[in-house]
C-alpha cells in the first residue's frame, strides 16, 4: 500500500496496539492529517505516489540524516554506512575544526562530510554520555503542589519563598533528600485563567504568579507605602479567605494583586550591581526571552490567543511585531523584569535545598505540551504540527481516548534543527533544579496526534527520533549534574522502560499498582520492584492514601456521577483492593494489629514502610498524605464539577493548614519517624552511610 509505505517513511502509524495481542488499524484520513501537518500531500492517490518517489529519493541520495547521536565519544553508525573515502569536518560548539569523530567533547557540534562523488551534507553531532547522572545514593523526599501549600506569609497561594521555607525545614529537620513540586511554566493570562499547570502559555519560562514579592530586594524602598500597604492588607484577606473560611485558591485574584505590586517595585531604580546582573539575564535569554516577553505584552493589547491578533502579529519575525515590540518597549521590559525575578527566586530555592543537606533538592516537573493560543507555540510555531492536537487513544480506562488540547512539536523540524528548541527548554529548567520529572516521558519516544475538530479516536502516533530525544536530553543533564524521572504509568510501549532505563532516566512506580501482572495479579512483593525508579503511594491525579483507604474516592466519584459501574460493585471492589494490600502489609509485618483497632493513621504509615522495603532509589511522600488530607489535586474527567488546582493542603477534617502548622503536626512527625526509622535501617543493611558511600 502506498500511503502506508510513505506513512512509514515519515514515521506516521497506520495501527497500534492498545493491548497484547490486538491491534487497531488507524483511519486513511487520520493518516492523511497527520502527513498534512508534516508537509506531506498525500490527499489523492496521485500525490500519494508523488510524494512516496520524493521521500524514496531523498533517503537514497541522503549522506546523512540530520541530526546524528554519538554516545560515549564512539563513533555513530550513520558514519561508518558512509561511502570509503568521504572527507569530515567537524565544528565543535567550542569552535574547534576537526576532521575525525573521535574523542569529540559532549555538546551539539556541526558536521560536514563531501563523499567521493562530490555530494555534501552538514548535520548536527550530538556527542552525549553514555547515561544520565545516578542518584547520590537513596534517598526519601516530600511531594506537594506548591500553589496549595500557604504559609501565614502567602498572598493567597503558595509561592517560591513557601518552596525555599519548606526545602530548608525539610532537609535540615526531616532529612529529605529532595521536594518535588507542580510544574511552575508560565501560564496563559486571562479571566478565569486554567488552573492546570499542565497546559502552559510557556515551559521554558516560569510564571511570576510563584514570586514571594516581600522577597525583592527592591521591595523595601517603594515609595508609595501606604498603597503598598493597602496591597498587604489585600493579601492578607485573599489568604484568610483560603485558610480559614474554605474559599478556594484564586489564582486570578493572586495575580492581580502581585502585578500591582510589582508594577510599583518596578518603578524603583535598580542599583549598579543589580542592574549588571539584569543585562547579563537579558543578554543570556537572548531572541527566546524577547520573544516570550513580547508575547505577553502583545497578549495586555490583543488578547492571550495570538491567533486572533493583527495578521501582522502572528508572525514574531514580521516587521509589524518588530514595530509593537517598540512602542510596548515599556511593557516588555516589565515582563522581562518580572522573568529575572522569578529565575532568581527559583535559583535561590534550589540554593536553600542544597544548603539543607538535600543531595538532590528540587524536583521539577516538565509538561507534556503547551497551549496553542500561548507565548511557545506563537514564538515556535514552525516547530508545532499545525491543526493537530496531543492525547491518548481509547484504552480499558478510558473507550473515547483523550485529547489534551497540547500542539505537538513537528519531528522533522527538532531534528532539522538540531533539536535546538528542546535543547534550550532543557537547559533553562535544569538552571534551578537537582532532578527533573518529564511528565508522559513516553512522548520521546511517540505521540498521538489528534486531527483538530476531530475526536480522540480519529488519531494515530507519530514517531519522533528517541535516540536523539534521550541523547540531548543526557547531554543537558549531565552539564548539569541532575537526574531525570519519567512519569511512565499507564499503557508503555514495549522497550520504552528497558530503552529509559539503559540511559539513566528513572521510571515512576505507584503502589497501587504495582501487580504481578504476567503472573497471579496479586500484589507485588517489595523485592520485586525495579530499583531504578520514584516509588509513591498516589501522585496529584490520584487520591490521596487516606481517601483510598476509606473508599472516599469512590463515594466522590459516585457524587459527581464518574462511576462506570454501581455503586455498590465500586464499593466492593475498591474495599477488596486495599483490604489486599493491607492483608499484604500485615504479612510483612509492616502493619500491627487487626480489623478495627488499627487506625488509618496506622495504615497509611504501613504503605509508607512498605515503599521503603522496595528497592526503590527515591521514595516521595504525598506531603497532604502525612496529615490525612482526603481530598485529590485534580480528578481526571471534570472540568468545573470538581476543584481541580485550586485546594490548599488540608488535615483529615479538611481544615487547611499552614506550612507553619505543618511542620508541627505530629501527625507528620509520627509518618515521616516511620520513614527515617525505616530508611536507617536499609541504609544500615547496605553498609550505606547515607550520601550513597560504603562505610568503612
Amino acid at each position: 500500500m502506498p500511503l502506508s509505505r510513505l506513512a512509514a517513511l515519515h514515521g506516521v502509524a497506520t495501527s497500534y496496539s492498545p493491548s497484547p495481542g490486538r491491534t487497531v488499524p488507524a483511519t486513511d484520513t487520520a493518516v492523511v492529517a497527520a502527513l498534512a501537518a508534516l508537509g506531506i500531500d498525500a490527499s489523492t492517490p496521485d500525490a500519494v505516489r508523488a510524494a512516496l518517489a520524493a521521500r524514496e529519493a531523498e533517503t537514497r541520495d541522503r549522506l546523512l540524516p540530520p541530526t546524528v547521536v554519538c554516545w560515549g565519544g564512539r563513533p555513530p553508525d550513520a558514519l561508518s554506512a558512509l561511502p570509503g573515502g568521504t572527507r569530515l569536518r567537524i565544528t565543535t560548539e567550542q569552535g574547534e575544526t576537526r576532521a575525525g569523530a573521535e574523542q569529540l567533547p559532549p555538546g551539539v557540534h556541526a558536521l560536514h562530510a563531501t563523499a567521493p562523488d562530490g555530494r555534501t551534507a552538514d548535520a548536527h553531532l550530538v556527542v552525549a554520555p553514555d547515561r544520565l547522572p545516578t542518584s547520590p545514593g537513596r534517598s526519601y523526599g516530600l511531594l506537594v503542589q506548591l500553589y496549595s501549600l500557604l504559609s501565614r506569609r502567602s498572598w493567597g497561594m503558595g509561592d517560591l519563598g513557601d518552596l525555599a521555607e519548606l526545602t530548608a525545614w525539610a532537609g535540615r529537620a526531616l532529612g529529605a533528600g529532595f521536594v518535588q513540586v507542580n510544574p511552575l511554566h508560565a501560564a496563559v493570562p486571562g479571566t478565569p485563567t486554567d488552573p492546570s499547570p499542565y497546559r502552559p502559555s510557556s515551559r521554558r519560562f516560569p510564571d511570576p504568579v510563584h514570586l514571594r514579592i516581600e522577597d525583592i530586594p527592591e521591595f523595601a524602598y517603594v515609595d508609595d507605602r501606604d498603597r503598598l500597604r493597602a496591597l498587604l492588607e489585600r493579601a492578607g484577606r485573599l489568604r484568610a479567605s483560603v485558610l480559614d473560611k474554605d474559599a478556594l485558591i484564586d489564582r486570578d485574584a493572586v495575580w492581580e494583586l502581585k502585578r500591582e505590586a510589582l508594577e510599583l517595585i518596578r518603578e524603583v531604580p535598580l542599583g549598579p550591581g543589580r542592574r549588571a546582573a539584569y543585562a547579563d539575564f537579558l543578554a543570556e535569554g537572548g531572541e527566546a526571552l524577547e520573544d516570550h516577553v513580547t508575547w505577553c505584552a502583545l497578549a495586555e493589547v490583543h488578547g492571550p490567543e495570538w491567533q486572533r491578533w493583527p495578521v501582522g502579529l502572528r508572525d514574531p519575525r514580521s516587521p509589524e511585531t518588530a514595530r509593537a515590540r517598540r512602542e510596548l518597549m515599556d511593557r516588555v521590559d516589565f515582563h522581562s523584569r518580572l522573568a529575572w525575578l522569578t529565575d532568581a527566586q527559583l535559583v535561590t530555592a534550589q540554593r536553600s535545598a542544597r544548603d539543607a543537606g538535600m543531595p538532590v533538592g528540587l524536583v521539577h516537573d516538565l509538561a507534556v505540551g503547551v497551549h496553542p493560543g500561548g507565548a511557545d507555540a506563537w514564538a515556535q510555531q514552525e516547530y508545532y504540527a499545525a491543526g493537530m492536537s496531543v492525547g491518548a487513544p481509547p484504552d480499558a480506562f478510558n473507550a473515547r481516548g483523550q485529547d489534551w488540547g497540547l500542539p505537538p512539536w513537528r519531528p522533522d523540524r527538532l531534528a532539522a534543527s538540531g533539536y535546538a528548541p528542546y535543547r534550550h527548554l532543557l537547559r533553562a529548567l535544569f538552571r534551578y533544579t537537582g532532578a527533573l520529572r518529564i511528565d508522559h516521558v513516553m512522548g520521546l519516544f511517540r505521540l498521538w496526534w489528534i486531527p483538530q475538530g476531530q475526536p480522540p479516536t480519529e488519531g494515530t502516533y507519530v514517531r519522533y527520533d528517541a535516540e536523539a530525544m534521550l541523547a540531548v536530553l543526557t547531554l543537558e543533564a549531565s552539564r548539569a549534574g541532575a537526574l531525570v524521572i519519567g512519569e511512565d504509568l499507564g499503557t508503555v510501549e514495549p522497550g520504552v522502560r528497558e530503552t529509559l532505563q539503559e540511559r539513566g532516566v528513572l521510571g515512576t512506580s505507584v503502589l497501587w499498582f504495582e501487580r504481578d501482572w504476567e503472573g497471579d495479579g496479586r500484589p507485588l512483593p517489595p523485592e520485586r520492584w525495579r530499583a531504578d525508579c520514584l516509588a509513591t503511594a498516589t501522585t496529584h491525579d490520584l487520591p490521596p492514601t487516606a481517601s483510598r483507604l476509606t473508599g472516599g474516592h469512590v463515594e466522590l466519584r459516585d457524587r459527581l456521577g464518574l462511576l462506570a459501574g454501581a455503586l455498590a460493585d465500586e464499593r466492593a471492589a475498591a474495599s477488596a483492593e486495599t483490604g489486599e494490600w493491607l492483608a499484604f502489609f500485615a504479612r510483612l509485618g509492616l502493619l500491627r494489629g487487626s480489623g478495627s483497632a488499627v487506625s488509618e493513621e496506622a495504615e497509611i504509615q504501613a504503605v509508607h514502610r512498605f515503599l521503603l522495603r522496595t528497592p526503590a532509589r527515591m521514595v516521595g511522600i504525598w506531603l497532604p498524605d502525612a496529615v490525612g488530607d482526603r481530598r485529590p489535586q485534580n480528578l481526571p474527567g471534570t472540568w468545573d464539577q470538581y476543584p481541580n488546582w485550586r485546594l490548599p493542603v488540608a488535615d483529615a477534617a479538611g481544615r487547611p493548614m499552614t506550612l507553619e502548622e505543618l511542620a508541627a503536626s505530629p501527625r507528620l512527625h509520627a509518618l515521616l519517624d516511620v520513614v527515617r526509622a525505616r530508611a536507617g535501617d536499609v541504609r544500615a543493611r547496605a553498609g550505606d552511610d547515607g550520601g550513597g558511600r560504603p562505610r568503612r
